[in-house]
């Protein structure tokens, strides 16, 4: 069954909250606590339960719009059992593909959230900075007047020291650039992840106004309420 929202997760700017309640939904997904006891006899420290479990009821169920990359990201976002070892740290995924590509869309030992193919790439620092991008795509999708893709050798030509990062988007493989009346989205997660630079896109919205922009969410802004 699905449910409509009537709240997001804390730690949100108002922009990706108004997205998440507009345009999100939740669906059904198992609770971990039924498994702790499976997961424990697997030698699966009692730390890494707690925060697959602490993921699941927060993030769990929810189903966003598609991503403008990686063939949509995640259908929803759902867990299952961690895998790694002491000595090499624990991932755990986010949530099915919505589509079929080469790897798996998972949260890292530090609470990243990237893909596991070829390699472990860390997209964002954080689960919200994921949903901030998708967020800021849906909004300056909206608002921009022209969108322009730009892949391969025209990658290199970006002048992105021109511009300012977007913070909220916590960026690390895949990060967020804000100029005058533009905006990039750069998307590197695939080519570091698989090791195919022709991957690097990135995204050009251009044409902005202050509301395209910011959307009313400034850097350093409160991040609570509507």
């Amino acid at each position: 069954m699905d449910f409509h929202l009537n709240h997001a997760p804390e730690g949100l700017t108002k922009r990706a909250r108004y997205f998440v309640l507009a345009h999100g939904i939740k669906v059904d997904v198992p609770r971990v606590s039924r498994l702790r006891e499976q997961w424990l006899a697997l030698g699966i420290p009692t730390a890494e339960i707690d925060r697959v479990t602490a993921y699941q009821e927060l993030w769990g169920g929810l189903v966003l719009p598609p991503a403008p990359h990686y063939d949509g990201g995640p259908k929803y976002l759902d867990t299952d059992v961690p895998e790694g070892s002491p000595t090499e740290a624990w991932w755990f995924e986010a949530g099915p593909q919505r589509t079929a590509v080469p790897y798996s869309f998972t949260i890292g030992p530090g609470g990243e959230f990237g893909i596991h193919g070829d390699r472990w790439t860390p997209l964002h620092q954080t689960v919200e900075g994921w949903v901030e991008s998708l967020a800021l795509a849906h909004h300056a999708s909206m608002w921009a007047k022209q969108i322009t893709r730009v892949t391969g050798d025209d990658f290199d030509a970006l002048a992105l020291d021109t511009l300012e990062p977007v913070k909220e988007v916590r960026g690390l493989a895949d990060t967020w650039w804000r100029g005058s009346d533009s905006m990039v989205a750069v998307y590197a997660g695939e080519a570091e992840c698989l090791s195919a630079p022709q991957c690097r896109t990135a995204l050009l919205y251009s044409g902005l106004s202050e509301w395209g922009l910011y959307g009313g969410v400034k850097d350093g802004s409160s991040r609570k309420g509507l």
